[in-house]
């Protein structure tokens, strides 16, 4: 465990290669997003420096949070670092799943991390997560293709009747590019992460203050008919398999004309190396509908031992 708190520091290498005499191996279990691949794409430099190495598990999100969850709730011990989020943190720190992160050394910069970030990867007062980075969602949107429709990319938030509005006038799918690109692929950190901001736009909440299920709410009827009638109209086919990833990939391959998603995916489609549309896209806030509170969504990837 010494060995895997050191990795997280500033001094990370310096730090490794002095925790232990001898050299020691470290399995790391993380998700496919392309962040993290660069990630793993350095790690050779910490052994470098270290002599210790790295062992990766890469999984698709939901396999991810499968693996994960049931070595940890079993005590299985496959992994030494896991890549979780803001939802598991303070939830698994609570129950002493994971080591507490707040003494990582003076060269790490604790005020560096947003205070809403810290505080979704803590639990009582205590780190249990390092972020690796941290996230909202707003609007992807092909510049050229709104440019020849003759729209005008917003200013201010709209509402998501206008998002459908628009995406029907960019919606051209004779010559490969549809109308929006949203998840569809099933999971609370795939679709239910655009379907919750989306039910909060629409005016629906999970619980009432009596924490009575509200899911059969007039709300989340429109919200979900909304969904549903936007990916069946303007999204691609097969939409119901498509998440975090597989949309990311078809905005950079230049068959989306919108994409409500993370704002962490803006680096790899300016990346001209990974996207064709690098110098066409730009941004504007995701929509919202009766309300705007909660129309982006929060979330942070985070590493925990």
């Amino acid at each position: 465990m010494k060995l895997a708190r050191a990795m997280f520091g500033a001094t990370a290498l310096a730090a490794a290669a002095t925790t232990a005499a001898t050299a020691a191996e470290l399995t790391i279990a993380t998700v496919n997003n392309s962040d993290m691949i660069i990630m793993q794409e350095l790690s050779s430099q910490f052994e470098e420096a270290s002599g210790h190495t790295l062992n990766w598990v890469v999984l698709e999100e939901n396999v991810l949070r499968q693996r994960v969850t049931t070595d940890i709730a079993t005590g299985g011990g496959s992994f030494d670092v896991i890549t979780i989020g803001a939802y598991e943190a303070p939830i698994w720190g609570a129950q002493d799943w994971l080591a507490q992160l707040d003494d990582l050394g003076d060269a790490y910069d604790y005020d560096d991390i947003f205070e809403p970030v810290r505080n979704g990867l803590s639990a009582n007062g205590t780190l249990y997560a390092v972020p690796f980075y941290a996230e909202s969602s707003f609007t992807f949107y092909r510049t050229d293709l709104f440019e020849m429709a003759g729209i005008e990319a917003p200013d201010e938030q709209i509402t998501y009747d206008e998002f459908a509005d628009i995406v029907a006038e960019v919606h051209d799918p004779d010559n490969g590019v549809f109308g929006t690109c949203q998840r569809g692929k099933a999971g609370w950190g795939e679709n239910m992460a655009f379907v919750g901001p989306l039910v909060n736009a629409f005016g629906g909440r999970w619980f009432d203050m009596d924490w009575n299920p509200t899911i059969d709410s007039p709300e989340w009827k429109a919200a979900l008919t909304y969904y549903v009638d936007l990916m069946h109209s303007y999204g691609p086919p097969g939409a119901e398999s498509n998440g975090h990833n597989e949309n990311r990939a078809l905005f950079a391959d230049g068959k989306c004309a919108t994409w409500v998603d993370a704002t962490s995916a803006a680096g790899y489609i300016y990346n001209p190396a990974e996207s064709s549309v690098s110098d066409t896209t730009g941004f504007f806030q995701a929509p919202k509908q009766v309300t705007d509170k909660g129309t982006g969504w929060f979330w942070a990837w985070a590493l925990a031992i």
